[in-house]
C-alpha cells in the first residue's frame, strides 16, 4: 500500500483526484493540504510514502515544499500536479527532487500509473512532454552544464511570494520570522537578482515563476 500526501489548494480537485486514487486497491491517500506549508506540517505527524503537490497554491508552493520535503531525514516520494504544460515548471519540479510530473488535464488517465511508478523508485513523465528535453537536461547536467533553474534562493522564492501576494514588510518578517531589515535587505537584492525595480514587476515575475497564480 502507497500512502499518500495530497496537497491542492482547491477542494474540488482533491476531492476528484483522491476519488482517483482510493479506487485502487493499492493506493491511499492518509492526508491532505490545501497549501505547502500545511503539507510539511502533516508530514512531521503522518506516516506518508507519496506526496503528490499542486505546483501552485497560496502561502508556500507546491515546489517550495517539494524542495524542503526533499531535505528530509527520510523524504517521501515527490509527484507534481500542475494544470501548466510548462517547461520552467518541469524542469524546476525536477530540480526539486520529484520524480513526476502529472498535467491535471489527464490526471484520470496519467495520475495512477504515475504513483505506482514513483512506488517502484522510477520517474514519470506525461506522455506530452518531449523527450528530448529530458535527455538535453540530463546530457548537460552530466556534463557539468547550467541548466533551467532558480534565479534567486529559496528564502528569497519566499520574499518574493509574499510581497506579490500584498503583504508589508512588517508582516513578511513576523511570517518568516526574521527581522524587517532583513526583509529590506532580501527585497534589494532580489530587485538586483532581477533587474527590476518595483513591486508591480515582482509580481510578474512572481506569476512567472509559478510563486503565485495570475
Amino acid at each position: 500500500m502507497i500512502r499518500i500526501l495530497l496537497a491542492d489548494d482547491h477542494a474540488l480537485v482533491r476531492r476528484g483526484v483522491r476519488l482517483i486514487l482510493d479506487n485502487e486497491p493499492d493506493l491511499e491517500v492518509v492526508a491532505e493540504a490545501g497549501d505547502g506549508a500545511e503539507a510539511l506540517e502533516l508530514f512531521r505527524s503522518t506516516p506518508v510514502d507519496l506526496a503528490i503537490l499542486d505546483v501552485q497554491m497560496p502561502r508556500m508552493t507546491g515546489l517550495q515544499a517539494a524542495r524542503e520535503l526533499s531535505r528530509r531525514r527520510d523524504p517521501p516520494r515527490l509527484l507534481m500536479l500542475s494544470m501548466y504544460d510548462n517547461e520552467q515548471y518541469f524542469f524546476a519540479a525536477l530540480k526539486a527532487g520529484a520524480s513526476g510530473y502529472v498535467l491535471k488535464s489527464v490526471a484520470d488517465r496519467d495520475l495512477v500509473d504515475a504513483c505506482r511508478a514513483a512506488g517502484r523508485g522510477e520517474s514519470f513523465l506525461y506522455p506530452g512532454v518531449m523527450s528530448t528535453l529530458v535527455r538535453d537536461y540530463v546530457d548537460r547536467v552530466r556534463r557539468g552544464e547550467r541548466v533551467p533553474g532558480q534565479v534567486l534562493t529559496d528564502r528569497e522564492d519566499e520574499v518574493v511570494k509574499l510581497i506579490a501576494e500584498g503583504h508589508p514588510s512588517k508582516e513578511i518578517a513576523g511570517m518568516l520570522t526574521i527581522s524587517i531589515k532583513t526583509v529590506e535587505r532580501h527585497r534589494a537584492n532580489i530587485l538586483q537578482k532581477l533587474g527590476m525595480r518595483d513591486r508591480t514587476e515582482l509580481t510578474r515575475y512572481a506569476i512567472r515563476a509559478g510563486l503565485i497564480e495570475p
